[in-house]
C-alpha cells in the first residue's frame, strides 16, 4: 500500500484542528443539555487519558514523570481542563455555542496582556492594533440586548471570560514550565489529573452520575466524538503540524474555530446569528490575526 504523502497529511491535519476543534463547541453544547458539566468533562478526560497512555506505551514513549513535573502538571490541568473546559462547558448552559466560541477566541488578547504584565514584554504596533480591534469586537459582541437577555446569560459570559483568562495564564506558564518532554505523555498526565479533580468537583456539587447506556444517542455520539476526535485526533494533528509547518500557521486555528462553531450552532441548533454578531466576529478575528501574525 502506497504511503500517504506529507502534503496530504498536512492538509488532513489542518482540517482536524480547524473543523474538529471548531466542532467541539457543538458537541459539548449537545452533551451538556443532558449531562452535568463536570461529570461530562470527567468521563471525557478519563477515557482520553487511558487511550493516550495506551498509544504512548505502544509507540515506545517513556511515561516517567518527576515530582516537579507532576506538580506543574497538576497546576496546568486545573487551569486548562478543570477551569478551561469543565467550567466552560458549564457556562454553555447559559449561552449559545457559537457565541461562546467567539468569546473564547479572545484568548490571544489575554495572552498578550499577561505576557506584558508577567514578562514585561513590550507590545509591537501590530499587537496594539490587534488589542484595539479585539476590545471593540468584544464590546459589540456582549452589548447585544437580544442575546444578553437575562442574568444567566451574563453569568455565562463572565464564566467564559474567567475560563479564558485562566487558560491564557496557563499558556504563558507552560512555555517555561518543567513538564514531560513528550507532548502526548504530558497531555495524558494532565487529562488523568483533571479527571480526579473534576470528579471531586462533580461530587461536591451533587451531580448525578449515569451510565452511558442511559444517555440519548445524540449525547453518546457527542461524547464519542469529543473523546476520539476532539481529544485524540485533533491533538495528534496539532503536534504533527508543529513539526511540519511554522507555528504561526498552526495558530490560525485560533480564528477559524469560532467561525466553524458559529456556523454549526446556527445550522444544527438553530442558534441566533445576528448581523451585529457577524460584524463583531469579523472585527474580533481581525484583531486576533494582527496578534498571531508576523510582519
Amino acid at each position: 500500500m502506497k504511503p500517504i504523502s506529507s502534503k496530504v497529511l498536512i492538509i488532513l491535519a489542518f482540517f482536524a484542528i480547524y473543523i474538529i476543534w471548531g466542532s467541539t463547541y457543538l458537541w459539548n453544547k449537545i452533551a451538556v443539555t443532558e449531562l452535568p458539566a463536570f461529570f461530562l468533562a470527567s468521563v471525557r478526560f478519563l477515557c482520553a487519558s487511558v487511550l493516550i497512555f495506551a498509544i504512548a506505551l505502544i509507540s515506545g514513549k517513556k511515561i516517567g514523570i518527576t515530582k516537579r513535573q507532576l506538580k506543574n502538571s497538576i497546576f496546568v490541568a486545573f487551569l486548562f481542563m478543570v477551569s478551561g473546559n469543565g467550567l466552560f462547558v458549564w457556562a454553555l448552559k447559559y449561552v449559545d455555542s457559537g457565541f461562546a466560541a467567539l468569546l473564547a477566541s479572545t484568548q490571544p488578547l489575554f495572552v498578550l496582556l499577561l505576557m506584558r504584565l508577567i514578562d514585561n514584554k513590550k507590545m509591537k504596533l501590530k499587537s496594539i492594533i490587534g488589542v484595539v480591534f479585539g476590545i471593540l469586537g468584544m464590546y459589540l459582541l456582549v452589548s447585544q440586548q437580544e442575546l444578553v437577555t437575562d442574568e444567566d446569560t451574563l453569568k455565562g459570559i463572565l464564566l467564559i471570560f474567567l475560563c479564558v483568562i485562566g487558560w491564557s495564564y496557563a499558556s504563558v506558564f507552560v512555555s517555561k514550565a518543567d513538564l514531560p518532554k513528550n507532548h502526548l505523555v504530558s497531555t495524558g498526565y494532565q487529562m488523568g489529573i483533571a479527571f480526579f479533580m473534576l470528579t471531586i468537583v462533580s461530587f461536591s456539587l451533587g451531580e448525578q452520575w449515569t451510565s452511558p447506556f442511559a444517555w440519548s444517542s445524540e449525547v453518546q455520539w457527542s461524547m464519542f466524538l469529543l473523546i476520539i476526535l476532539g481529544s485524540l485526533v485533533a491533538f495528534t494533528a496539532f503536534n504533527y503540524l508543529l513539526k511540519q509547518v511554522s507555528t504561526e500557521k498552526v495558530a490560525t486555528s485560533s480564528y477559524v474555530n469560532p467561525v466553524v462553531a458559529l456556523f454549526l450552532g446556527w445550522w444544527i441548533l438553530d442558534e441566533a446569528l445576528t448581523t451585529q454578531s457577524l460584524i463583531a466576529a469579523s472585527i474580533l478575528l481581525v484583531g486576533v490575526y494582527f496578534i498571531t501574525s508576523k510582519k
